[in-house]
């Protein structure tokens, strides 16, 4: 393998509409399409139920913009959120939305104020760019999570949020694994990797994917978890807007995990287990206690045979 074919080797970039139309393709025989009418009724109607809600989390990544509140609707649901926050993720209703986002504590300075549509599923409404709009303009952004369990692998994606830094390459091993290529400011890409010890190369992006490596960060993912890895600051601090000081770096925030899901599992499955063990020892006494009813029985027999003696 070449040198350039080995830098080229990708860990697996996440596709969902991809993964879907695999999905689809795999159909079973004619029996198992026909099915039965109401079990494919009830399963439409539980669709319709399981999308019905939506989960969604706010992210401050604009450098120069003050704490702020999040209104939803008019309604107060996040306030004086600092820069570089992730909150908690809120639930609602799939649907449209009047998202506006404020000055913490003055309704009056509003940084953004527009309609959002959230459908299914999880997102983050990551607020980017600068209020004052020197390297990139302030912008919202609405990034679909995708939360589903990973296996054994561990989910990583990378967000660009840095106003000053060009498009990216991020790659590990002295760049023989590239994850992302050409990520650009606003960009995000989803990989996965075995659970290990990376550091993580940025990279101007090039044609070879080996520009001069910009920033290293370290990283250790856990199997069955999903990661945002947000790259937020500015690489020149001279491009950062005045009094401003927000040095380049990654934010790593763990969306969710199914590893511990599997372990109260197990713990479960061992509890269980526990529990035979003592019903098998209820069974073993009770089988004494049997054989003991028979050691009498026999007692009585001998007592009945010595009456009949005398």
């Amino acid at each position: 393998m070449s040198q350039n074919q080995t830098r080229r080797r990708a860990l697996s970039i996440i596709g969902g509409a991809g993964v879907a139309m695999v999905a689809g393709c795999l159909g079973g025989d004619d029996e198992s399409e026909s099915g039965d009418d109401h079990d494919d009724e009830m399963d439409d109607h539980e669709d319709e139920m399981a999308g019905d809600e939506a989960g969604v989390r706010v992210a401050h990544l604009s450098p120069d913009a003050p704490n702020v509140d999040v209104y939803i609707d008019g309604d107060a649901v996040l306030e004086d959120v600092p820069y570089l926050d992730v909150s908690d993720s809120l639930d609602l209703e799939s649907g449209s939305y009047d998202v506006m986002i404020t000055a913490a504590g003055d309704m009056d300075t509003v940084v953004y104020d527009e309609e959002l549509e959230i459908g299914d599923g999880d997102y983050t409404i990551a607020a980017l760019g600068e209020l004052d709009e020197q390297n990139q303009p302030f912008e919202p952004a609405v990034l679909e999570d995708d939360l589903s369990d990973p296996g054994e692998m561990a989910r990583v994606r990378l967000v660009h949020a840095s106003p000053d830094a060009p498009a990216v390459d991020v790659t590990v091993g002295d760049g023989e694994v590239v994850l992302v290529e050409d990520a650009a400011f606003g960009d995000a890409a989803a990989v996965e990797v075995e659970p290990d010890d990376y550091t993580l190369e940025v990279r101007p992006a090039t044609e070879d994917n080996d520009g001069d490596i910009v920033a290293e960060f370290p990283v250790s993912p856990d199997a069955g978890t999903i990661y945002s890895a947000f790259a937020v600051g500015y690489l020149d601090p001279e491009a950062a807007p005045d009094d401003v000081d927000a040095p380049f770096d990654l934010e790593l925030v763990v969306d969710a995990s199914h590893g511990d899901e599997d372990s109260e599992m197990d713990d479960d499955e061992m509890d269980d287990a526990s529990h035979g063990d003592e019903d098998s020892e209820m069974d073993d006494d009770e089988m004494d206690d049997a054989s003991h009813g028979d050691e009498d029985s026999e007692t009585d027999d001998d007592e009945m045979d010595d009456d009949g003696g005398y």
